[in-house]
């Protein structure tokens, strides 16, 4: 009796031997397996979701438990062997020796190499950005915006692409057939590109019109014949604010014609109508000299990139020449400049005599006189 009980406290210092570090090592395991999944999370969905969101701690949870449950089934009978048992089930220590030396260092060269691919996308992509980050102007500040919103995308699909190629190539390693995930995967995919052909559209069209930088947040565009000022450029969608304030929201699939009106600089064109009796050539000499007037204005001078060109007689109307001229501004001043412009042009008209025509109209009054004074008229 006394032997029996000596033999199970001895089997039971064994078996406390096997557990106590294969759970130690299951909970490092699983610790491990569960910041490398909120790591890819965070890399997949960004910041948006807080690491307290439940959306975020249940998952996470359940991949630590799973890894743990795991590594804890696959490696209690091997440590049972190493203390002197001899479990008649589960894995051998023998097989597990076999299996890290050949199929266990795949798997760790697949990880190691999904982790290399992820980081260097994300050195690109930082390269990228930095790059077009120089300068502290609008235009840099413009790019730096563009870079980042394109290179979020091209981060988050890299890895996406990564992340789902290697577990695909583990999960083969452990045995399992991949054959139907695949099928399954192509399948859905089919069905969701016959299902959302409009969304991928949005967001194709979305990624070129930044890529391509044809608009920028802040300029004056008219898009499908909707002018306003964008007010937002999404991958999936373009906002545009038109002068009433009313918001119109276009997705970018279906912009079929896009015309942007400060994009680098802008022009400020004016048909100017003058008398037949005003010399055009005396009359673009006093504009020239309006024009060099307002680029001595410290309050407009910042905003007009050249003097006016005077490009001469556009047309004969009924009572006036038109005299076209146009004014080069920075982006979005084109109107304020302009507007002070006509202001001048009317003081300075005034002063040098000009004339502004309008249109006149003559009307003749024919006085006809009565029968008996015509007859009295012929009479004498």
């Amino acid at each position: 009796m006394w032997r029996q009980l000596c033999d199970g406290a001895a089997d039971g210092k064994l078996i406390a031997a096997a557990v106590l570090p294969t759970l130690a090592v299951a909970w490092v395991g699983a610790r491990l397996a569960r910041r490398l999944a909120a790591a890819a999370m965070r890399a997949i969905v960004g910041d948006t979701l807080a690491p307290t969101s439940p959306l975020v701690r249940g998952p996470l949870r359940l991949v630590g438990f799973g890894a743990f449950v795991l590594l804890f089934a696959v490696l209690i009978f091997p440590a049972f062997e190493v203390v002197g048992l001899e479990p008649r089930a589960g894995m051998h220590l023998r097989a597990l020796a076999d299996w890290a030396l050949f199929r266990g260092l795949r798997i760790l060269l697949i990880l190691i190499l999904a982790y290399a691919l992820v980081r260097a996308t994300g050195l690109v992509v930082s390269r990228f950005e930095h790059e077009l980050n120089a300068g502290t102007t609008l235009d840099a500040l413009e790019r730096a915006k563009r870079a980042r919103t394109l290179g979020s995308v091209v981060n988050k699909v890299a890895t996406v692409l990564i992340v789902g190629i290697a577990a695909l190539m583990t999960l083969h390693e452990f045995g399992v057939d991949i054959a139907p995930a695949l099928t399954g995967a192509g399948i859905a995919g089919l069905a969701v590109g016959f299902g959302a052909q409009t969304l991928v559209r949005d967001v194709i069209s979305g990624f070129f019109l930044i890529l391509e930088d044809q608009v920028r947040v802040g300029d004056v565009a008219a898009i499908n014949g909707t002018g306003g000022l964008v007010e937002a450029i999404n991958l999936r969608t373009i906002v545009l604010r038109d002068a009433e304030g009313t918001v119109h929201v276009f997705p970018n699939g279906a912009i079929q014609t896009l015309a942007n009106r400060s994009k680098d600089y802008s022009y400020y064109v004016i048909d100017l109508g003058i008398s037949y009796r005003e010399d055009p050539d005396r009359v673009a000499r006093v504009l020239r000299e309006i024009s060099a007037g307002m680029q001595a204005d410290p309050a407009f001078s910042p905003w007009i990139l050249e003097p006016v060109e005077v490009m001469g007689i556009d047309a004969f109307g009924d009572w006036s020449i038109v005299l076209k001229m146009r004014i080069k501004t920075v982006p979005l001043k084109q109107w304020e400049v302009g507007r002070e412009f006509r202001k001048r042009i009317r003081k300075r008209f005034e002063e040098e005599n000009i004339e502004i025509p309008f249109p006149e109209r003559v009307v003749t009054v024919r006085e006809e006189k009565n029968p008996g004074e015509t007859a009295a008229a012929g009479g004498g």
